[in-house]
């Protein structure tokens, strides 16, 4: 199971990384690049997204980049194809699917759930499916043993927290700040507040995403949550300056070579 996963890796780094790309984006080959960058650089977990028309969790880099990928003519049967073949390459990464509901509703929930365990993947991000809603697409992950991640937010209260946590399974996905992905985050002690609130409903890895950028980011992190993601800061490194350095920088984060 995913959270079995995550502890043992956790019994060799104080903290775990989780990244973030959208698929097409700006190309499969330049996924295909970018993802063996991250896995020789280490990282553990891995965010697949499908894009979509209307990602709304997410801020304009991310947007920019679903938006970009749609237009290239991106279909979910290429992202579910090209998968399948970075699973097999790297099996030891473990992969999830981040989308959007309609995607899978679409698809057909059994059908998702069963290509995706067929493929290799661990679980599913769903940002815009709430678990009172989900009690079908829940079965189906269960059915084929994957794990689906929900959402910790600031504006959860202690019980909604609770009641996510009770659905939860792999790790819970920890926001840190209100909005939208890739604005500035400041990790300061509001910040640690705001993570032991998280700590106290679940007993769960947590993996904080939304604003970090930099290892001084990693290094306030490490000892509070298991995970940290990050998103936007690779798509606008990997534009910038191409696949290699998203490499470099990972390995910066660890001290790695």
């Amino acid at each position: 199971m995913l959270e079995e996963t995550i502890r043992k890796a956790k019994t060799e780094n104080d903290i775990l990384l989780m990244t973030h790309l959208v698929l097409g984006y700006p190309s499969f080959e330049e996924n295909r690049k970018v993802i063996k960058e991250m896995a020789n650089a280490g990282v553990e977990l891995i965010e697949l997204q499908i894009p979509f028309s209307e990602p709304t969790a997410d801020g304009p880099v991310i947007l920019k980049a679903n938006s970009q990928s749609l237009e290239n003519g991106t279909k979910v049967a290429e992202c579910l194809e090209f998968a399948e073949e970075i699973c097999r390459t790297h099996p030891e990464v473990s992969f999830l699917f981040m989308t959007y509901y309609n995607i899978i509703f679409v698809y057909g929930e059994r059908e998702f759930a069963a290509r995706s365990k067929q493929i290799g993947i661990r679980g599913f991000i769903i940002p815009d499916l709430p678990p009172d809603e989900a009690e079908s697409w829940l079965s189906e992950c269960r059915e084929q043993e994957l794990e689906s991640i929900f959402i910790f937010t600031p504006t959860h209260s202690s019980q909604r927290l609770k009641e996510l946590a009770e659905v939860s399974h792999g790790f819970v996905y920890c926001v840190g700040r209100r909005g939208v992905t890739g604005n500035r985050t400041e990790f300061d002690a509001s910040m640690t507040e705001q993570i032991q609130k998280y700590r106290s409903a679940t007993d769960l890895p947590l993996a904080l995403g939304f604003g970090v950028q930099e290892k001084a980011d990693i290094d306030f992190l490490m000892g509070k949550i298991d995970i940290a993601v990050i998103g936007s800061k690779l798509i606008v490194l990997h534009e910038a300056s191409g696949a290699e350095k998203v490499g470099d920088f990972l390995r910066s984060l660890r001290n790695r070579n």
